[in-house]
């Protein structure tokens, strides 16, 4: 497994490429505006099949790239839960919310993805791990042979995901807390925003994941 990473954007958001070297795919996983680029760039140096760009949420800081990328890359499916999948078929409805600097294009229409299905990267498989809250179709993204979690916005930057936005729910996210934390401590966790941790190091630091469980 290699892993490359790129953080930027109105919200500092990180934006992950997972690749199998020896099978040359790769999958981006989320894409925040003005921060793909350089990434893309990378996997078509290092001759890599870009077979995806997999959603953690629809929340528009992690997919407004997700026309340059599929503009790159036609053939990448783009996949996001369906609880979300209006996100990104009405941006215009987060522009205004958020007041955005910036338009994002809306995408007429996605793949699906449901909790415990399992996705391929060359020889690689994930699990999909609904984790709502946050957003309610939030999920993760979980490589268990080799213990590496992508974790959108679940537990980010020594905190957890907000749930003070229209369709995020305290309650649910606690619950996807717990899920998170059933996880080995050894697991690195790639969060949303800030840096790559461990499923232990949050366990034994984050104070706000522990008052909510």
């Amino acid at each position: 497994m290699k892993i490359l990473i790129n953080s930027g954007g109105i919200a500092q958001t990180n934006c992950f490429v997972v690749a199998d070297e020896a099978a040359k795919q790769a999958v981006l996983f989320d894409a925040p505006d003005h921060t793909t680029g350089p990434l893309l760039d990378e996997i078509a140096k290092r001759g890599w099949d870009l077979i995806g760009l997999w959603l953690t949420h629809g929340h528009f800081d992690h997919f407004a790239d997700h026309q340059v990328v599929t503009d790159r890359f036609p053939a990448a499916r783009v996949l996001i839960h369906p609880l979300d999948l209006l996100k990104i078929q009405r941006p215009d409805l987060q522009t205004r919310l958020f007041g955005l600097p910036f338009t994002i294009p809306p995408r007429a229409s996605a793949e699906l993805v449901e909790d415990g299905q399992i996705l391929h990267i060359g020889s690689m498989s994930c699990r999909v791990m609904h984790t709502p809250g946050h957003a309610p179709g939030h999920v993760m993204y979980y490589f268990e042979s080799q213990k590496v979690v992508v974790g959108g916005d679940l537990i980010i930057g020594g905190s957890v995901g907000r749930t003070d936005l229209p369709d995020s729910d305290e309650d649910a996210m606690a619950d996807s807390l717990r899920l998170a934390m059933t996880l080995p401590d050894a697991t690195q966790l790639l969060p949303g925003h800030g840096q790559v941790s461990t499923i232990g190091q949050e366990r034994a630091t984050n104070e706000v994941l522990r008052s909510l469980l």
